[in-house]
């Protein structure tokens, strides 16, 4: 899981990169302009800060927010960590984070009167289980899927947990965590329309921001 972003105006020329969950203990080494941040428990690498990010990677300059970095600047990237004498490397991650699911099955969350557990489809052979509260979901609808490793338009990051003690391996998304254009300002899932994208695909946002007209 490879998870990155880059504000140049909150945070400078520092390019983020996060590998797994924070976790309450943690070890910090800086070495060349870059820091590690490490689990202090078992050594397990939580992600890397990599200062002056621009002169490692020039292209950083015309983003803002998240960045989706592909095979050939992961390798700069543990270039600079080799360097810097690191030798807990990057892996790159290209899979898509937010996809089109279906929802197949629905039941009753066992502690709560408002959550429902759903096995949500997203490939031809793939389904995860996904506890959700949108007051609009149901069997049979398709709706966005934050994967783990996504990151919400608010920063907020997807990873594997538990709701009320059940397992959900994910987010189904309304228009309002989408930040959807021209949404309305309500809670709900945004259902997709049988014809506008096919389960598993990778969401086309920049089509999902013609979906409300504008007012």
């Amino acid at each position: 899981m490879l998870i990155s972003s880059y504000n140049p105006n909150e945070m400078g020329d520092i390019l983020v990169v996060i590998t797994a969950p924070d976790e309450k203990s943690q070890r910090t080494v800086i070495r060349d302009d870059v820091a590690q941040i490490t689990s202090q428990k078992d050594n397990k690498l939580l992600g890397y800060n990599f200062m002056h990010a621009s002169t490692i990677l020039p292209e950083l300059q015309k983003e803002n927010g998240q960045v989706f970095l592909n095979k050939a600047a992961v390798a700069k990237l543990n270039a600079k960590l080799a360097a810097a004498g690191f030798d807990q490397q990057l892996t790159a991650d290209l899979t898509p984070k937010f996809v089109v699911g279906y929802v197949e099955e629905l039941k009753d969350h066992p502690k709560s009167d408002h959550l429902k557990i759903t096995q949500t489809r997203i490939g031809q052979d793939q389904t995860v289980q996904i506890v959700c509260g949108s007051p609009n979901v149901k069997k049979g609808i398709k709706a966005v899927v934050a994967l783990p490793g996504a990151m919400m338009p608010d920063g907020k990051i997807i990873w594997p947990g538990a709701l009320m003690g059940v397992k959900s391996d994910g987010m189904l998304c309304g228009f309002r965590e989408l930040k959807m254009k021209n949404a309305p300002d309500k809670k709900g899932l945004w259902i997709i329309p049988d014809d506008w994208q096919a389960v598993g695909e990778a969401v086309d946002f920049k089509k999902a921001d013609t979906f409300f007209p504008a007012n």
